[in-house]
């Protein structure tokens, strides 16, 4: 009877991370490579797509939103990007990417997917944002479907923080220390 009452409340004095499957604080995030669609390039006012590769995010300190193709998914982690937006963080040394997971969109949306996605690119320029058709990463990284994960990696690619689902205050106000403390 202690040991169970001590786990208890043990598990109540942890802070709950809700981790990804195979994301883990200390190492880096699995390889995947977006070739359908991929990362969007302004060329002018236009946009294009390039084939895109989780190697492209090294060197700089970054947020990483890997949301699903619906609204509802984008607006779980809205406050955490207007803070990152607010923070004005220096582009030489930082940047989000936002990868969206066209293939875990409402049938029929598709499209309003893909021109969401470059009208956002041409909104937030120095913004890396990437269209994964076909769910490559969500399934690499094994991401829950209809969710948002934000992971926030060193220079080296390393992870710092991972969480599904929506930030709380305090997990918003860490994720800017961590970025601070790694620029």
């Amino acid at each position: 009877m202690k040991n169970k009452t001590l786990l208890a409340v043990m598990l109540s004095c942890t802070p709950v991370i809700a981790l990804a499957h195979n994301l883990k604080l200390g190492e880096s995030v699995p390889n995947a490579e977006i070739a359908n669609y991929g990362e969007v390039i302004l060329e002018g006012k236009e946009t294009k797509f390039t084939k895109w590769s989780t190697q492209n995010m090294l060197g700089k300190v970054r947020v990483i939103q890997a949301i699903a193709g619906r609204s509802s998914a984008k607006e779980l982690n809205a406050p955490m990007m207007a803070a990152i937006t607010a923070a004005k963080f220096p582009e030489e040394s930082y940047q989000t990417t936002s990868i969206i997971n066209q293939d875990d969109s409402i049938w029929g949306t598709g499209s309003f997917v893909k021109s969401s996605i470059q009208d956002s690119k041409k909104e937030f320029p120095w913004s890396s944002m990437v269209l994964d058709e076909d769910g490559v990463l969500a399934k690499s990284w094994d991401l829950a479907e209809e969710s948002s994960a934000i992971i926030v990696q060193d220079k080296q690619g390393k992870i710092l923080f991972v969480k599904e689902g929506a930030l709380t205050q305090d997990e918003i106000k860490q994720v800017l220390a961590l970025i601070e403390q790694n620029l």
